[in-house]
């Protein structure tokens, strides 16, 4: 069914001069190289799309990729569900793609936060505590393919310990330390790590958080499953950090200090040289309905896919200050630390981004001259609704990019953006996964910015909106599908020997042909996405599927409602949509507001759209990186027992959708 999202949107912003982009480089050499003449980006896609060795290899060319042995043949030939692999024959290091920058006078890392003050390190600096620590781990028995876990903050020595990891062979694997005990375990149990990395303790919120007692537990437990060490950074470098409770735990400084032994003729990382699909990192499913899911993703697919997202698509450069606001458990840190790739500097930041002020992120660009600022979409709408207003406090001069992920943007919040941050910036709303740790549909220096929209389908990702075998469609609402393979695909799932959980994550929906699990409307006129939800979350009464955003664009538009959730609830063999209602403090749910929504929904959509019951509710359940999370509610309220996912940032408010008295009734 159609949903009535404009299909000529209002453009927001236009680029003024693609001529010194990359992508327009790489357009322009894909031209002459290949002898085709690509007027546009849509043109470039399809080609990119339709040759996808060609297209990679030049990839490869053009991003310089560092290897020691050149490739043989860049994918082989067979379907996407047998897992080709890429670039056979190559040799790489990771690691060693992300360190060739070796300037002392330029900086690799700013990191900043609650209770910390802003420090530098350069490229040259960087390179050298990589390689103590390198040293450091193989003299304390760090072999290629063993495990290295963090439980961490989002501090410079996460990236120089995933960097000592990835130059030795190692496979890193992090969450933040906002997760409880039960979380690290339902993920750290599962990869059996030889090392797990932490620090001692947080400021979260203006408040100090020890650590050590949900790392003695963590520890403990893993180490019955092979943990060997456990190495503790303080917070600053003066804490009093007593390790005494832990028995494996050392801290930073004395684990280095005990196994870094250094050749002083040594200048060198000694980078192990592997094949391009060894592994690198293993990210975690969210896990909101079971056990999270172990995906190991390829060095050399993450490498290529975020150096083509961040140069091409991002145009980013050495010139380049490159912040996101994430934590180690989000993908976005992968991508973020990727960045080093294009000898820019990134940015880290530890604590809440509204203390002291909402301000802090935004003085904080001013301060540094961040020139690529990433957030998600709920941090913008939380902006909007404490009516801070940047661009009445702040000159953001340097600010060129501001990428928005994690949920689907609204248009509303383009407006604001535009109106109430920077008129004259790129608004990149960009979409991927911890799927491929990267992006489907994303930012482009060289299209406009059309209110509403992801600006295109990423270059080498044939993405399609399908609503049946083979039947792409625009402008209508269908799955999100990828029907040609690309190097990001995860390896495998750990602890999957016949690969069952992957197929049937990807390909068990359609023959040979990656389902991701999103819903999504594909503008036949700008090339423009928009993200509708997640398909197991998307609403189907009588027949009539749509996506829950669709109703979210139009309900948090309301100044009474603070958050909403819309799911379905089977009723036999059909199911109706429920639209629970978290109110703004102060304002009373009412029968009023019921009928006004009631009628917007019907205008704006249809009247297959509008809730069967709308109804309040004290509390909307998110997970820890702010996407709602609707597939546990619908099935509490069809009448099933869920056992609350430690990837909830607010697991008591599960209980609040139990035996509701008004969702008893039947059809």
């Amino acid at each position: 069914m159609s949903t009535k999202i404009p299909l000529h949107p209002v453009e927001m912003w236009r680029p003024n001069n693609i001529s010194n982009t990359e992508m327009e480089k790489f357009r322009l050499m894909v031209n002459e190289r290949f002898n085709v003449n690509l007027e546009n980006y849509h043109q470039l896609w399809k080609w990119s799309t339709d040759n996808i060795s060609d297209f990679w290899a030049t990839v490869w060319n053009y991003t310089n990729i560092i290897h020691s042995i050149p490739y043989e043949q860049v994918v082989e030939s067979k379907p996407m569900d047998k897992l080709p692999a890429w670039f056979s024959g190559a040799k790489l290091n990771f690691a060693q793609n992300l360190l060739w920058c070796r300037d002392e006078n330029r900086t690799a890392i700013i990191s900043a936060g609650e209770g910390k003050s802003i420090k530098t390190i350069s490229y040259r600096d960087l390179y050298d505590q990589v390689k103590r620590m390198v040293v450091a781990m193989r003299s304390a028995g760090v072999r290629k393919g063993d495990r290295i876990s963090a439980y961490i903050s989002n501090c410079p020595e996460a990236v120089i310990a995933m960097l000592a990891s990835a130059s030795i062979g190692a496979i890193w694997s992090s969450t933040s330390t906002d997760f409880g005990v039960s979380g690290v375990l339902d993920r750290f149990s599962q990869i059996r790590p030889k090392f797990l990395f932490s620090t001692n303790s947080v400021v979260y919120n203006e408040k100090a958080i020890n650590i050590l007692p949900k790392l003695k537990l963590v520890a403990e437990s893993l180490e019955k499953e092979g943990l060997e060490k456990v190495i503790v950074i303080p917070f600053n470098e003066f804490d009093n950090c007593d390790l005494s409770s832990i028995s494996l735990a050392t801290s930073w400084n004395d684990f280095l200090n005990n196994y870094s032994v250094l050749d002083s003729n040594t200048d060198e990382i000694d980078f192990e040289q592997l094949p391009f699909d060894h592994p690198l990192y293993i990210l975690f499913s969210s896990g909101t309905t079971g056990k999270p899911k172990c995906m190991v993703h390829r060095a050399g697919g993450v490498l290529i896919q975020h150096k083509k997202e961040h140069i091409l698509h991002g145009n980013m450069s050495p010139n380049d200050v490159f912040f996101y606001y994430t934590t180690t458990g989000w993908m976005m840190w992968n991508w973020l630390v990727s960045g080093l790739a294009t000898g820019c500097t990134i940015v880290l930041y530890e604590g809440s981004p509204f203390k002291p002020r909402p301000s802090v992120l935004w003085e904080l660009s001013d301060q540094i001259g961040i020139t690529i600022f990433g957030i998600s979409a709920k941090y913008i709408q939380t902006l909007q609704d404490v009516n801070y207003k940047p661009i009445e406090q702040c000159n953001l001069r340097s600010i060129r990019i501001i990428l928005s992920t994690g949920s689907p943007l609204k248009p509303e919040s383009f407006d604001y953006v535009y109106n109430s941050i920077k008129k004259d910036v790129l608004l990149g709303s960009i979409t991927g996964g911890t799927d491929l740790c990267s992006l489907f549909c994303g930012l482009n220096v060289t299209l406009p910015v059309y209110r509403g929209e992801i600006q295109c389908t990423c270059l080498g990702m044939k993405i399609e909106a399908w609503d049946g075998e083979d039947n792409p469609v625009y402008a209508k609402s269908a799955d999100l599908v990828c029907t040609k393979p690309f190097p990001c695909m995860p390896l495998y799932f750990y602890n999957d020997s016949h690969n069952t959980k992957y197929m049937e994550a990807y390909f068990s929906n359609y023959t040979s042909i990656w389902y991701h699990g999103d819903y999504m409307w594909i503008n036949p006129n700008t090339g423009g996405v928009v993200m509708l939800g997640r398909s197991d979350g998307t609403l189907n009464p009588s027949g009539v599927r749509f996506g829950s955003a669709e109703i979210y664009n139009i309900v948090e538009n309301f100044p009474e409602v603070q958050d909403s959730l819309a799911v379905g609830q089977k009723v036999g063999k059909d199911e109706r949509v429920v639209l629970f209602l978290k109110m703004c403090d102060g304002i009373k749910f009412n029968d009023e507001l019921v009928t006004r929504i009631k009628t917007k929904i019907k205008e704006q959509l249809s009247p297959r759209h509008v809730p069967s019951f709308i109804l309040p509710i004290r509390d909307i359940p998110h997970t820890l990186t702010g996407k709602k999370v609707e597939v546990a509610v619908k099935r509490i309220i069809s009448g099933e027992k869920v056992v609350p996912s430690s990837s909830l940032a607010n697991p008591e408010s599960l209980e609040l959708y139990y035996n509701l008295p008004e969702l008893k009734h039947k059809l």
